[in-house]
């Protein structure tokens, strides 16, 4: 297969950066801001956005199963990420720009709402991407490109909310700013990407109920390791981010950094992206992540030891597992698409949405987790959100947190995938009886 040109993976990297405004603000900025401006307990905020990710137990398989039957002149992952952009736009928008007066109820609402809108644009959206390349280096490059647009649409998302905070209207605007963002910018580029990418071939040779299907999927050793790994990878690394704000703010005493430190984290993980394509390529896509995770590890331990007046010796952390962060972020899809090959070839059937559902609800899984766990134990160890003096046992609850607990879960995660199955000879193997499969059918 000829390698997709760069041209066509920037139109299909483009409606990455809307969708990466919708996630970062629902997890480190909403929760503080609902907090904040309308007295919502922060473990009320934890439990609601538990509870939205329970409802992804139901709509992700349904949306993935879905995502893999739908015809149509455009094809089953465009038509399917088309008709998602409507309610995606609106339900970011509500939620991101919510009106005075606003309470739990609205964050439920909406937070469900742009659940299922964004489980329903990005799993077709993802698997168009995971079906477009087939080769073992060419999966990390397209990976590569949608991840880094993400990152450049996390940098915008962390960007409007902290200038805001220069203006006089308060947090309000900030909000608004990545509402509007997504409301006009998710629609016109994903238009794009439908109308410059192609549909990629269909490799089915059966079409299996959602039952059968599922049954394929956890016989799947490879993905059930992988996505075990994911989970506690995603977690390690949402349980910072969903604190971040607080441990700038109350164990470094420097609230006026928050934003300048994020984006220099975020900054330093567009750099990480390329250098994991060149890794990957030398020591494999497992290896090169694993490696990742152990350095990430060793600099997060630093973390947990600072106090007032070590904001630059964090701003050296986040530049470092920022750089690591990009690891993360294009080397497990990529690995991903390898898992779902052995899956075609076995089932007969290329469920690459059903696969993409599983691991969207994985992510979420780890997203809800983070805020389940980490803001109740923030509350029972008297941490006050809306700042003013700290006890030292909240101090010392949210530097372990912060930064000793994500160690744990990544060394769980390295652990998993030390000794994956799956490297470019065997990625190569599969592919080529998959699609002498397909000749067959077309010539029998």
């Amino acid at each position: 297969m000829k390698p997709l040109s760069n041209l066509t993976l920037l139109f299909y990297a483009l409606p990455a950066l809307p969708l990466a405004a919708i996630a970062l603000p629902l997890y480190i900025i909403v929760p503080s801001v609902y907090a904040g401006r309308f007295g919502i307990a922060l473990s009320a905020i934890g439990a609601a956005l538990l509870a939205i990710r329970c409802l992804d137990a139901i709509t992700d398989p349904l949306m993935g199963w879905l995502a893999d039957r739908i015809p149509g002149r455009y094809g089953r992952r465009r038509l399917f990420f088309l008709l998602s952009l409507p309610l995606t736009a609106l339900s970011a928008y509500m939620l991101f720009s919510p009106p005075e007066g606003a309470g739990l109820a609205h964050l439920v609402v909406w937070g469900c709402l742009l659940s299922i809108g964004s489980t329903w644009t990005s799993l077709p959206y993802t698997a168009w991407g995971a079906e477009l390349e087939t080769s073992y280096d060419g999966r990390v490059r397209l990976s590569a490109w949608r991840e880094g647009t993400t990152l450049l649409g996390t940098l915008l998302a962390i960007s409007l909310p902290f200038l805001g905070q220069a203006s006089t209207a308060g947090a309000q605007p900030d909000l608004n700013a990545i509402a509007v963002m997504v409301a006009v910018l998710l629609p016109i580029f994903g238009a794009i990407a439908v109308w410059r990418v192609a549909e990629p071939v269909d490799f089915s040779k059966t079409r299996l109920s959602l039952q059968k299907g599922l049954g394929f999927l956890l016989a799947n050793s490879a993905f059930l390791r992988l996505a075990m790994a994911f989970l506690m990878n995603s977690l390690a690394n949402a349980i910072p981010a969903s604190l971040f704000l607080y441990f700038v703010a109350a164990r470094l005493e420097a609230p006026e950094l928050q934003g300048p430190l994020l984006f220099a984290y975020f900054l330093s993980a567009v750099a990480g992206v390329p250098l994991a394509v060149f890794v990957a390529r030398r020591l494999g896509k497992h290896r090169a992540w694993c490696w990742a995770m152990l350095l990430s590890c060793a600099i997060f331990a630093l973390g947990g030891l600072l106090g007032p007046g070590d904001a630059w010796l964090f701003l050296g952390i986040c530049v470092v597992t920022g750089v690591l962060l990009g690891f993360d972020l294009a080397l497990p899809p990529a690995i991903q698409a390898d898992v779902i090959d052995q899956d075609t070839l076995a089932s007969g059937e290329q469920r690459s949405g059903l696969y993409f559902a599983a691991w969207s609800f994985v992510t979420k899984l780890a997203l809800a987790l983070s805020s389940g766990i980490v803001f109740p134990l923030l509350a029972l160890a008297g941490f006050q959100p809306e700042g003013g003096a700290q006890s030292g046992q909240a101090l010392y609850a949210l530097s372990a947190l912060y930064a000793f607990l994500p160690i744990l879960f990544k060394l769980l995660a390295i652990a998993l995938m030390w000794r994956f199955s799956i490297d470019s000879t065997h990625q190569q193997a599969t592919r080529q009886k998959i699609e002498q499969r397909q000749r067959d059918i077309a010539n029998p």
